[in-house]
């Protein structure tokens, strides 16, 4: 069979990365797909600085509509970033009847819902898995290698550079920001490091996830938000103390109220496998009826990692690109025409344990105080540690953890704490999962 003709958009990192692999491990990409696959056209901003070691074959430029519009191009490898242009590129790609294998995890939570509509209208596949968790195959292993479970909940570190600062933070005792900046030195961290800190990123990939676990449509404005860059490392270091990591953990769960969707720091076990998961490493735990909980775990980044995924993806093009689009694995796991309209819960109604860390005066009455406000609102107790400040000051810093409560109780809580005049400074609050 002739090889089938690649058109690829973006020569950065990735889509070098993914012009790389191809090259190297072409034989054995050949045995696996049964036919060659080869890169005939590649556009990028700057024709001189990608780092692809052979572009032979390759007709390079700087418009990326006319890679799409070859009319040689049979598959179109969308690795520019962003959601306009990528979006364009995308729909007029998938209008033309060709395939798509893209690792934009914005583009397809913010997107994904018309890009697949209008693709299953052509009969083209838009394939996905390195727009989540880098090299790990967690959209396969979900869509594919879990489809007889029904998924209860999915839980993952899914951004490194958030990873890579919490560990610094409790392995050297740093601050955030000192640790940012390093991480922005080491280039795992952007010069606006919003979307990793802040958990934009980890919701788009949680988005993705939620869909094919629970078979919902795409729904990242549901998603509930909160970055690192209030934990502090007294924070790290009293987690620490009481036996718990911090990550910042992507979850999607269901149920009977509805779904949960939320990114935020987290307390975890130490003794769990993921709370282990260090540095810029991502790891995903999902939790189904039949097999039980499953951990993945590998690069969430990088050139090659993330263009193993790439190349998997146009893998599964080339072998499906004969058969009837109705017998091909649906985009979201479940048949589009039977995507749940499940209730997305509000924030202040899911239910989560709690660290809570509070300074206040150190003198009689102060715990029995905070206790009464806890007790009026159903808030149960399970620890308490007391750290007593220098000899000179009359403060103590009171850590809690509760049992599970309604986020929205424990909110009117810290309100009624804070505005108490032996409390000294606002609480801090963390939530907490066990993650059995």
């Amino acid at each position: 069979m002739k090889p089938v003709k690649l058109g690829l958009l973006g020569l950065g990192t990735v889509g070098s990365g993914t012009a790389n692999v191809l090259k190297r491990n072409s034989d054995e990409i050949t045995r696996r797909a049964g036919r060659g696959i080869e890169i005939v056209a590649a556009a990028g901003k700057n024709l001189e600085s990608h780092n692809c070691r052979d572009v032979t074959g390759m007709r390079l430029t700087e418009d990326a509509f006319s890679v799409v519009n070859d009319p040689e191009v049979e598959v179109v490898v969308e690795l520019i970033g962003g959601t306009t242009l990528a979006r364009e590129l995308v729909l007029c790609a998938v209008d033309q009847g060709k395939h798509v294998v893209t690792a934009n995890k914005a583009l397809i939570a913010l997107h994904g819902n018309e890009i697949f509509a209008r693709a299953q209208e052509k009969g083209v596949i838009v394939a996905f898995e390195a727009a989540v968790a880098g090299g790990i195959p967690i959209i396969k292993a979900i869509r594919e290698g879990l489809a007889g479970n029904r998924i209860n909940w999915v839980a993952g570190i899914i951004n490194g550079t958030g990873n890579f600062i919490l560990t610094e933070m409790r392995d050297k005792g740093r601050d955030f920001q000192d640790v940012l900046a390093e991480a922005q030195r080491l280039g795992y961290a952007e010069a606006d490091p919003t979307f990793d800190v802040e958990g934009i990123d980890a919701a788009h990939k949680l988005t993705i996830l939620a869909s094919i676990a629970f078979g919902i449509p795409l729904q990242f404005d549901r998603v509930y938000t909160e970055g690192i860059t209030g934990i502090t490392r007294e924070d790290v270091a009293y987690a620490n103390e009481l036996g718990y990591r911090i990550k910042h953990l992507g979850i999607a769960r269901r149920t009977e109220q509805g779904i949960e969707l939320r990114v935020h720091p987290t307390l975890i076990p130490e003794r769990r496998l993921i709370a282990n998961v260090d540095g810029v490493m991502n790891a995903v735990l999902v939790s189904a009826d039949a097999v039980g909980p499953t951990l993945y775990y590998g690069a969430g980044a990088g050139s090659e990692p993330t263009g193993s995924a790439v190349v998997a993806d146009i893998v599964d093009v080339v072998r499906a690109m004969t058969t009837d689009p109705e017998n091909r694995v649906p985009h979201l796991a479940f048949q589009a025409d039977t995507l749940s309209d499940t209730t997305i819960l509000p924030m202040e109604d899911v239910k989560t344990s709690f660290y809570l860390r509070l300074r206040v005066l150190d003198r009689p009455g102060v715990m029995a105080d905070i206790t009464r406000i806890l007790a009026s609102l159903d808030i149960s107790i399970e620890a308490i540690l007391q750290k007593e400040q220098d000899d000179d000051t009359t403060e103590a810093d009171v850590i809690l953890l509760t049992h599970e409560v309604r986020e929205g109780n424990m909110i009117q809580a810290i309100r009624e704490i804070e505005a108490l005049e032996t409390v000294k400074t606002p609480v801090i609050r963390i939530r907490l999962e066990n993650l059995k």
